[in-house]
C-alpha cells in the first residue's frame, strides 16, 4: 500500500479520538427512548415488590393438596392490586389472579386448569385434581427479578422500549442520557439545484443533503441545518460558522474533497481539515478535522454511494462516540453472493447489496446491476453493504461475504 493511502481503521481511529462524548442530561422515561444511557440505572425497589401469583388459580397450603383430589373451602377472592392478606386455615383456599399478592399462609398456587371446574367453579369451594410440584409452585418471590440497588441497565447502551420498561418497573422515573448530536449537512457543487426546480443544461437535482440528513436522523442525531453551496468562494467556511451558531456538534460536507480544480471544501477548509486517501472502494478521498470550538467536520465524496458508504464507515461511528455508545448497532450476517465479484488487492470494498429472500433457507446477497452501482437507485434498493476485504482471488457465486444490514 502506498504511504499516501491509509487504512479504513486508521482514519476511523482519528475520528473516534476526536469525538469527545457530549455531556449527559436528565430525561424522563417518556423522552428517553433511542438515547444512549450515560450512567447505569440501579433499581429503586425490589422487582417484584412482594410475593405474587404467576397464575390465575387458588392460593393454598401445600399440605392440603399433597393428596388429590382435595376439596377446599374458598374464603377470599384476590384480584391484582388488592392489599388484602387473608388468613388461610387448614382446608381453606383463596381464589387469586395473576399478579395479586400471595397470602402469607399460602405456600403454592394451584392453576385453575388443575381444578375440577376451573374459573367457572363455585366461589365457596374448589376441588384440586393435580398436586403442585412442590413448595413455591407458581409464586413469583419478592426480588426474584431484580433486587433494589442492582444494575437494571448498564451505561453505554441505547434505550429501547424494553429497556425503558425494565427501568420503569424498577421504580426509576429519570435517567441520565447523552444529548442527541446536532448535525449540519452541506452539499457542494455549482451544478446542484433543489428538486423540482428547472434544470438548465449541466444542472442536476441535489440529493446528497437529503440522503445524509436522513442517515443522521436514523442514527439518532438532530439535523439543525441542511444546505447547499456552489464551487466558488468561501461557502464552506461560512456554513461551518452558521452551523456552529445553530449549536451543531458535527458538520458533514459532501463533494469538493477530491483532486479536481473546483474542490471547494478542500480549497476553503484546507487549514481546518486533513485530506487523506483511504484504502476503500468507493469513497477513497476523505476529509476530517475539528474546529477550535470542538465541532467535528467531515468532508465526504460527492457521489451518492460514496457519501453513503462514508457515512456508514466514519460519520455514524463518530456520532455514536459523541453519545458515549459502547457498541455497534449494525447487525452483520454472512450470506452467499449471487454473482461473481472482482476483489481488489489494495482496498476494502463496500458493496450495496439487496438480500434475495425468495428461499427462506438460502438468502442471497445481490449486488446492484452494473448500470446502477454508483447511483441512488441502486443504493435505494440495498438492504445493507457487503464488506469485502482485499484479496488475490475474485469471489464466485456462492462465496460467503459479511453483510452489514442497514
Amino acid at each position: 500500500m502506498p504511504p499516501s493511502v491509509i487504512a479504513v481503521s486508521a482514519h476511523l481511529a482519528t475520528i473516534l479520538a476526536a469525538a469527545v462524548p457530549l455531556p449527559p442530561e436528565e430525561q424522563t422515561l417518556e423522552h428517553a427512548r433511542g438515547r444512549v444511557l450515560r450512567h447505569p440505572v440501579r433499581a429503586a425497589v425490589d422487582v417484584p415488590g412482594f410475593d405474587n401469583s404467576a397464575m390465575d388459580g387458588f392460593a393454598v397450603r401445600l399440605d392440603d393438596v399433597s393428596a388429590v383430589p382435595a376439596r377446599l373451602r374458598v374464603v377470599a377472592d384476590l384480584p391484582a392490586g388488592t392489599s388484602r392478606n387473608p388468613a388461610l386455615r387448614p382446608g381453606e383456599a383463596a381464589r387469586i389472579m395473576t399478579g395479586a399478592p400471595v397470602p402469607t399462609d399460602a405456600t403454592v398456587i394451584v392453576p385453575f386448569e388443575d381444578t375440577r371446574h376451573g374459573l367457572e367453579g363455585s366461589l365457596s369451594e374448589t376441588e384440586v385434581l393435580v398436586a403442585p410440584r412442590g413448595p413455591g409452585a407458581h409464586i413469583r418471590r419478592r426480588g426474584s427479578d431484580t433486587r433494589a440497588g442492582a444494575v437494571v441497565v448498564p451505561a453505554g447502551v441505547r434505550l429501547t422500549a424494553a429497556r425503558i420498561a425494565a427501568i420503569a418497573a424498577s421504580g426509576v422515573p429519570f435517567v441520565a442520557v447523552a444529548r442527541a448530536p446536532r448535525v449540519a449537512v452541506i452539499s457542494t457543487g455549482s451544478e446542484l439545484v433543489a428538486p423540482g426546480m428547472p434544470l438548465d443544461h449541466g444542472r442536476i437535482p441535489e440529493s446528497n443533503s437529503f440522503l445524509l440528513a436522513g442517515l443522521a436522523e436514523e442514527a439518532g442525531a438532530e439535523v439543525v441545518l441542511r444546505a447547499s453551496v456552489g464551487d466558488d468562494g468561501d461557502g464552506p467556511r461560512a456554513m461551518v460558522a452558521e452551523a456552529e451558531r445553530l449549536g451543531a456538534d458535527v458538520v458533514v460536507f459532501s463533494g469538493g474533497v477530491s483532486a479536481g480544480a473546483y474542490e471547494v471544501v478542500k480549497n476553503s477548509l484546507g487549514d481546518l481539515l486533513s485530506f487523506v486517501q483511504v484504502a476503500m472502494q468507493p469513497a477513497r478521498p476523505q476529509g476530517f478535522g475539528r474546529t477550535p470550538a470542538g465541532t467535528l467536520v467531515f468532508g465526504l465524496p460527492g457521489n451518492p454511494v460514496s457519501a453513503a458508504v462514508s457515512f456508514e464507515a466514519f460519520v455514524r461511528p463518530g456520532l455514536r462516540a459523541l453519545e458515549g455508545d459502547s457498541g455497534d448497532d449494525r447487525s452483520v450476517i454472512r450470506l452467499p453472493l449471487a454473482e461473481r465479484w472482482r476483489v481488489r488487492v489494495d482496498r476494502l470494498q463496500y458493496v450495496p447489496v439487496r438480500i434475495d429472500r425468495a428461499d427462506p433457507a438460502a438468502w442471497l446477497a445481490v449486488p446492484p446491476a452494473p448500470g446502477t452501482r454508483g447511483s441512488t437507485r441502486g443504493l435505494g434498493d440495498a438492504d445493507g453493504y457487503a464488506v469485502i476485504p482485499p484479496g488475490e482471488r475474485d469471489l464466485e457465486p456462492g462465496d460467503l461475504v459479511d453483510v452489514r444490514l442497514s
